[in-house]
């Protein structure tokens, strides 16, 4: 997908993904818009949580993957070049969060997780990881049924809690771009509808780029769709 646009805030050229000796991605090419929704979906195993880490570099944990190509972000001073090995892991995973298709909250209280990267970043100021906290939950509309109970497990959240937890930690650094991978496959109906209106909520302040296999949800929410299929992503 090729655009001529000031709002493109991602472009990637001839990026390849292999693991191992197998071809994931084979020659992406392709732009993303500002403050929208893109939903990118195909078939299962065709590389499309391959293509989310590559955008903030995480496939660099994986022994055995490899990443070439160009991924250029415009953070708000022109396009870096994100791939560029030189380019700081810690400042690309502030700007670019993720959060994976099943909640993932550490075996620690809810402020401990909510805590956690801000304490990474090193900020150690309580009142203001405390306010940090507060407007990360609210963005998730979770603060209402957590503020009591910050001190309880975060395992003990319902899934859907879960899922809205890792996303405001996710959120705490305020990302320029968030990823999702399925952020609803593993929730109720209930759920499912909070999660798609904190998503509509917002690209108003981030971009969004979410693999999703509802058809309906991606109607719904989507600015744009894409689909992944023959290690090829295309415009829907």
């Amino acid at each position: 997908m090729k655009m001529d646009n000031k709002n493109t805030i991602i472009k990637i050229n001839d990026l390849y993904f292999y693991y191992r000796k197998v071809m994931v991605l084979e020659n992406i090419r392709a732009e993303f818009q500002k403050n929208t929704i893109t939903a990118i979906a195909g078939p299962s195993g065709q590389g499309k949580s391959s293509f989310l880490m590559c955008l903030n570099r995480l496939w660099e944990n994986i022994e055995g993957a490899k990443a070439l190509g160009k991924i250029e972000i415009d953070f708000g001073r022109g396009f870096e070049n994100i791939c560029d090995r030189h380019y700081p892991l810690t400042l690309l995973r502030r700007r670019v969060g993720m959060v994976f298709q099943t909640p993932n909250p550490l075996p620690a209280t809810i402020y401990k997780n909510m805590a956690f990267p801000l304490k990474l970043m090193g900020i150690k100021d309580r009142s203001r990881i405390s306010e940090k906290i507060q407007k990360a939950l609210c963005s998730t509309f979770l603060w209402q049924e957590v503020k009591d109970r910050l001190e309880s497990d975060a395992r003990s959240l319902s899934g859907g809690q879960q899922q809205r937890l890792c996303m405001a930690r996710a959120l705490i650094l305020e990302p320029e771009i968030l990823l999702l991978d399925e952020p609803t496959s593993s929730l109720d109906e209930t759920s499912a509808s909070v999660i798609e209106q904190l998503l509509m909520e917002l690209k108003k302040k981030c971009t969004i780029i979410m693999v999703s296999h509802y058809m309906d949800q991606v109607k719904r929410i989507a600015d744009s769709r894409m689909i992944m299929k023959d290690r090829q992503l295309k415009s829907a």
